[in-house]
Order: C-alpha cells, then sequence, then structure tokens
C-alpha cells in the first residue's frame, strides 16, 4: 500500500467544531476568567467531546493563547519609508485592537494568567510575542539602514520596552493626550537619533 493510499486514523477535524471551540474559550475567558476556565466546560459550552479538543490541543494554555490569537491582526510589517511612519500604524494596531471592552478584558485576563502560570506565559511568548518581536527587529533594521537611528540599537528592548509602555497607557489611560500620542512621545524618548 503507497503512502497516498493510507488512511489517516480518525475522523478529519471539522472546521466549525474548531470555530466553535475557540468561540467557546473566548466566552467562558470573558465570563469566568482564566482560572476557572476547564477543558470540560469549554467542551461542554462548544457542544463538543473533550477527545475533540485534545486532537488540537495538548492543553489549556495553548487553547486559551490560541483563542486570543484569534482576536488579534495579523502580524503586518509595515514599511512606510520612515521609522516615525512605521511605527505609527503599529502604535495604531496595538491601541485599536486593546482600546475596547473586550481588548480591555483580555488584556487583564493576560496579565492575570501570564502572572500566575508559567505554561502560560510560556505559550502566549512563544505564539504571540516572539513573533511580534521578530517582525518588529526588521522595523528596527530598516531605520538603522536608513540611518535614522543610531546603529548599536537593540530592537528586543526597544520591543520590550515599547510593550511596556503600551501595557501601562492602556491600563492607565493618560488624562492629557490620547493614548496613540503619549506612546509615540515615549517610544521617541527611547529611540536615539542619528
Amino acid at each position: 500500500m503507497n503512502d497516498s493510499a493510507k488512511k489517516q486514523p480518525g475522523r478529519p477535524r471539522s472546521a466549525a467544531s474548531h470555530q466553535a471551540i475557540l468561540q467557546a474559550t473566548l466566552d467562558l475567558l470573558a465570563k469566568i476568567g482564566y482560572q476557572r476556565i476547564t477543558i470540560d466546560a469549554i467542551a461542554a459550552h462548544a457542544g463538543v467531546g473533550k477527545t475533540t479538543i485534545y486532537r488540537r490541543y495538548r492543553s489549556k494554555e495553548e487553547l486559551v493563547a490560541d483563542a486570543i490569537e484569534t482576536l488579534r491582526e495579523e502580524i503586518e510589517i509595515p514599511d512606510t519609508g520612515t521609522v516615525g511612519g512605521d511605527l505609527d500604524c503599529i502604535i495604531e494596531s496595538a491601541v485599536k485592537t486593546t482600546l475596547t471592552p473586550l481588548g480591555r478584558q483580555i488584556l487583564a485576563m493576560i496579565i492575570g494568567a501570564a502572572s500566575s502560570s508559567p505554561q502560560f506565559a510560556q505559550v502566549y511568548w512563544t505564539k504571540y510575542l516572539k513573533p511580534r518581536r521578530q517582525a518588529f527587529h526588521v522595523v528596527i533594521e530598516r531605520a538603522k539602514a536608513r540611518h535614522e537611528i543610531q546603529a548599536d540599537t537593540d530592537s528586543d528592548i526597544v520591543f520590550d520596552l515599547m510593550s511596556g509602555i503600551m501595557l501601562y497607557a492602556l491600563v492607565f489611560e493618560p488624562a492629557d493626550e490620547p493614548v496613540e500620542a503619549y506612546i509615540r512621545r515615549a517610544i521617541g524618548l527611547i529611540l536615539k537619533r542619528e
């Protein structure tokens, strides 16, 4: 029997079931929070068996991170021709997805879950933060090549500082200026110009 004639074990995965699992996870996160959510509860809410979930995910942490990721926009590496323009695009995208009631709730859940669950923190870092950090590296390297910022600028440190500033501004909104302006001003202090 050749490889193409071999049957795959089990039933094919249903896109509808997968979407129901992700939506059930988001619903339960909003209702009861990360700590109280269980795979049993997600399965019941989605109308699927636990085995359907475990065929897709090894852990609750992995499932929750994947569900949160569905709310995020695709990673885009802006190329406006200037570091300021690129950063404006990144800031605008981050603020737009977070400054909503659901966005704030998800942000609070991520911070709480990552603080109390090293497994969730690791999965979230791998699936969400690391790819964005790598995309940000491209923006910084282009800015260096255009001599807009100093050649020794560490893109990872700038990304981490920018993430911290964004989190702070989104949780404690500045009273004197829009969130985007505050973040933009703070990033300007971090990036040393050539």
